[in-house]
This record gives structure tokens, sequence and C-alpha cells, in this order.
């Protein structure tokens, strides 16, 4: 399987990139995270499930419109985290003296009626360790 290389960067760059992916008979997709694509996730994930490519997204908003999985910090931790250091800055403490944090809490989120829709059986002990099963 190849890597698109060429960045996907407005809406008319997705179906050729999705459908170039699709051509290969073991293709997959893993999106990374990139804003551009979560504000298009609703297209993303209706042409992975058109050209029946299966597709791992990095937030459960991805699945939560049709994607099969997510896997990926959680952003709502990572706002609250932020939250409390711009509290902290604002008391008064210096920034460089905040230590660097890095993401803690990851989602697995798995969408079963898009498993299905692909002809793909989720196996029961991946079910049992998601944070989010959607049927």
């Amino acid at each position: 399987m190849e890597a698109i290389a060429a960045p996907i960067n407005k809406t008319s760059d997705i179906e050729p990139a999705i459908a170039e992916l699709a051509r290969d008979q073991n293709g997959g997709l893993v999106l990374m995270p990139d804003t551009f694509l979560l504000v298009h996730r609703a297209d993303v994930t209706s042409l992975a499930a058109r050209y029946a490519l299966p597709a791992v997204y990095p937030y459960s908003d991805y699945t939560k419109v049709g994607g099969l999985v997510s896997y990926g910090y959680d952003l709502l931790d990572n706002y609250r985290r932020a939250a409390i250091y711009a509290d902290r800055i604002l008391r008064g403490t210096k920034p460089s003296e905040l230590p660097v944090q890095l993401p803690v809490k990851v989602q697995l989120t798995i969408n079963l009626s898009t498993a299905k829709a692909l002809g793909l059986s989720v196996p029961q002990p991946l079910r049992a360790t998601a944070d989010e099963v959607i049927e």
C-alpha cells in the first residue's frame, strides 16, 4: 500500500485521494490529525464508505458521522488542561515555569454499523476495550 504524499488542502482533493487509495485491493485509510480534514469529516467518512475503504481516524468526531474506527487523544481533555494552564498564567505563574504536557487520555471508538456496511466483523475483545461503541 502506498501513502499519498500530496497534501489535501481543498475539498476537490478529497475524493481523488480516497478513490486512489480504494484502487488497492487491500487499501485502507489512516488519517492524521488535521484541522482541514476535521472540518470536512462528513465528506471524508461518506467518501470512504462509498468507496468501501476501511479507515482509522484520529478523533471520535469522525466515527460519530459514520467513520469506522477512531483512535487518538481526547480533545476535550486537552482543552480542559489548557484552561488550567491559562488560569495559572493569569494568576501570575510564568509560562517558562510550567512543565510541557503531552496528551494523556486516548479514546478508541468503533462504529459497528459502518463495520457491518463494509462487511467487517469487529472482534469482541476489541469491542470490550473500546471507550465507545456506536451501534
